[in-house]
Parts: structure tokens; sequence; C-alpha cells
């Protein structure tokens, strides 16, 4: 009998201990290291090469490799394929994650029932049954007759009948109830997942299979397991939506094959997601009658320009320390703004209460909404109504200027397509030979652009 050794590891970052300990060292948190066992017949000795699926070690000049990569080929979804980079490659393995009821089995679902007409697709299931599943499939509409299905958890046993089926396309649903024969520890633990997730990495590179795995979130929402699960795989998506919203975001952290932070949107309809062509139209329902406080900004997400509106609410604090919060904005650079709009724009905010809110349950991470943001906030504490049809963006430095940010003349492009008449913008993203239809404003300081309102 082959000798057993014991490891604990850290369920959230898969971090590994000699013993066990309450708290884990790198990712802060408590009560997550556990105990498994390790084999000496772990499937990592078998002969299935590394993650990227190469069972011999081949030394090469880079004129020497064959660069004719086999064809992308669409998934019949524009917004999923756009996150993708273009498209689904095969022999590449795909993770997507999401709180419960975002829509992932939905979605894969009808990606595989319209893929299922012109190439060989198999569906594995390992938390629903057969019958589970086709329900679902009736009540979306989704066509029945072609696509392969089976539940299974094994590992083994789901590459082995793959062999047989030879899909081009294939879904694990989910990587966290499969399970390897020669790993002691059971289903959803850091070893099972990450041995189960390496196995199928592997063969879906070794057989040229197109492998979308869907994965749990923890309660902070990241995807659960150990880290090395992202690294094995080529790309790695999160599908995020309010529970009293029927939109959804797939958003791309990591993909290989082409730009990260791309954003996809799609509407939750009795018949499945639907894609959304123009998400700056639902994210400006605005209404008629404007209020102090609102105002359009500008974000980038991935390689096009997103219309967002950004309100902020400023009232007299009747306590000593005025409350700060920020929905879809970062906390931290809210308070810094508040600083810099009272030292270089002579507002001061120390007695008032300060929220603001991105409209439709964006998240925006990136500086461009700085300048938006410090408007909207003016607005509210002067009760002053900005123009319906004006919009900003610029980042705002500690010093009070104005920085540029990438894809300027874009933006105000976009802004233009959508009716907007007039753009307060840093002065380098002002374009040289202007945009029809829209006045630009340039401002370097953030004095100017408060007199600019």
């Amino acid at each position: 009998m082959a000798k057993q050794k014991t490891a604990y590891v850290c369920s959230d970052c898969g971090t590994e201990y000699p013993r066990w300990q309450g708290q884990c060292n790198d990712c802060k948190a408590w009560n997550t290291i556990s105990e498994f066992v390790l084999s000496s017949s772990a499937t990592t000795s078998r002969n299935l090469g590394g993650y990227s699926g190469q069972t011999q070690a081949v030394v090469e000049t880079l004129d020497n490799i064959d660069l004719q990569a086999l064809p992308r080929f669409a998934s019949g979804y524009k917004e999923l394929d756009r996150v993708l980079g273009g498209g689904i490659v095969p022999g590449s393995a795909m993770l997507i994650g999401g709180s419960p009821g975002a829509g992932k089995s939905t979605m894969l679902l009808q990606v595989m029932c319209q893929m299922a007409s012109n190439k060989n697709a198999l569906y594995v299931t390992g938390e629903e049954s057969l019958q589970q599943v086709a329900l679902r499939a009736q009540r979306l509409g989704l066509a029945k007759d072609k696509l392969k299905l089976l539940a299974e958890t094994n590992v083994e046993t789901i590459c082995q009948l793959a062999l047989q089926h030879k899909p081009e396309l294939m879904v694990i649903d989910s990587i966290q109830v499969m399970q390897v024969a020669d790993v002691q520890s059971a289903p959803g633990s850091v070893s099972q997942v990450r041995e189960s997730a390496a196995f199928l990495t592997r063969f879906a590179k070794q057989q040229h299979i197109a492998m979308f795995l869907v994965g749990h979130v923890t309660k902070e929402g990241s995807l659960a397991g150990p880290k090395v699960l992202e690294h094995c795989i080529d790309c790695s998506m999160m599908l995020e939506g309010e529970s009293d919203s029927r939109y959804r975001t797939l958003r791309s952290n990591k993909n290989r094959f082409g730009a990260v932070n791309e954003l996809g949107v799609f509407a939750m309809t009795e018949k499945g997601l639907k894609e959304v062509s123009n998400p700056s139209a639902i994210f400006l329902s605005r209404e008629e009658q404007q209020s102090p406080g609102s105002i359009v900004m500008v974000v980038w997400e991935g390689t096009r320009p997103l219309l967002v509106e950004i309100q902020a609410l400023v009232d007299y604090s009747q306590m000593a320390n005025p409350k700060r919060v920020a929905v879809g904005l970062e906390q931290n650079r809210l308070s810094m703004l508040l600083a810099v709009l009272h030292r270089h724009g002579s507002v001061q905010m120390n007695d008032q209460d300060v929220f603001a809110n991105v409209v439709g349950g964006v998240k925006v991470a990136e500086t461009s909404a700085d300048l938006a943001l410090l408007l909207a906030i003016v607005s509210s504490f002067q009760n002053k109504i900005l123009d319906k049809e004006l919009i900003a963006f610029g980042e705002v430095g500690l010093a009070g200027e104005i920085r540029p940010v990438p894809n300027g003349s874009e933006r105000i492009s976009e802004a233009a397509k959508h009716g907007f008449k007039r753009a307060i913008v840093p002065k380098a993203n002002v374009p040289k030979q202007g945009v029809a239809g829209i006045e630009i404003i340039g401002v370097s300081r953030l004095s100017d652009a408060l007199d600019a309102l």
C-alpha cells in the first residue's frame, strides 16, 4: 500500500503548512486551513505532462515552432466572444465563476445547445441530474436533439468517455464536485479541486478540446479553491449581477488569448440570458426631471467605452465623524478626492455626509471617474442642477491637476453618438480636429473644471 502523507492547506488561497493553525499567513483568513491526505500515486506522477499538455520535453527554436494555430470559432454570442478575445480557442481551458443564481449554467447550456448544431459538444453535469438539465433546456426553448449529456463526477471516467465521443467543446459543471480517485480527500477540498483542474486542463490541451469549467465563489465573492486553479487555466471570467437586477455582467480577469478586463452585458429573461448590444443605453435611463448631484461619465471597459451615470448626495452630518459611503467606487479614493477638493477647490465638507453611487450596479475601478465624481459632489453640495447634456471624465491628482486618461478621443466620440453636447475633459485629451456636435472644454486644474460648470 502506498505511503500516505498529510498536509494542511488553506481552502481560500491554497497555501500549505506543516501543521494546523487558526489563521492563514498569506490571505489572513481564519479557520480555512484543513487537513488532507496526499497519496504517493497522485495524478501528477502519471504520463500526462504539465499544464500545457506536452507529454515529451523537446527543446526548439522560435522559428521552428508551427504558428499555424487552430482557428477560433464563434460561440454564437458576441458579448461572450468579446470577453474571450474574439472567440473560443480550441484546446483552451476557461473558468467561469459567479454567485449562486447568477446564470452560469444557463449561459453555458445556451451556448452548448447552439454550438451542438455544427460541432460535437458534451455537457458534463455533476450537481444536477440529466432530467433537471433537460427541464431547463425545455423551459428556455433550446434545441435538444444535438447536445450530448453526461452525469458523472469522476474525472478519469469523464476523460475516457470523452475519448470515445471526441467532443470539440466540453462543459464541466462544476469543478468543485469533481474528484480524482487517487486523491484521498472529499470532493470540493483543495487537493481534489487542484488535481481535477490539472487533469482536465491537460486533457483539453492534448485533445484540442475547448473546455468550460464552472467554479463556485466564496462569501467574499472570489473564486473558491486554490490559486493554482486560476494559474493553470487559460481564461478566468466572473459573471456578476445583483439579485434585484435583471442585468448580468461578464468580466474577464485573466485571458491568455485576448485583453483582460473586457466586459460583456447580458439581460436575464424568461428565455435565458440575452445579449445587450448597447450597454450605455440601459445605464443612461435617466429621469426627465434632472436633480442635483447627477452627471454622466465615460469609462473604458476592455476595448470599448461605456457611459454610466454617477450620483452624489451631500447632506449635513449629525455625527462627529461624517460618513463617506461609495457604491461602485473605491471608498478610500472618495476620501482622498474630498481632501483634494478642499485644498484646491476651496470646498469644505468636514461637516457633511457624502454618498456616491454608480447607477446600474456597475463597478468602476479606473481613475477616469475622479473628475465626474467631484463635479457630482459639488453639484449636490451647492444644490445646483448640472446640464443634462454634459459628460465629464479625467483623473484628479493630489496637486489638483487634471491628468489625461487613455482613449480620450474615443470616449468623446461615444458621448457625441448618444447626443451629449458638452464635455469637460483633461486638456491633453482634447482632439486636435475636434468632434462634430459636441463642445469640448479642456481643463488642466480642478479649479478650472469647477468654473466651467
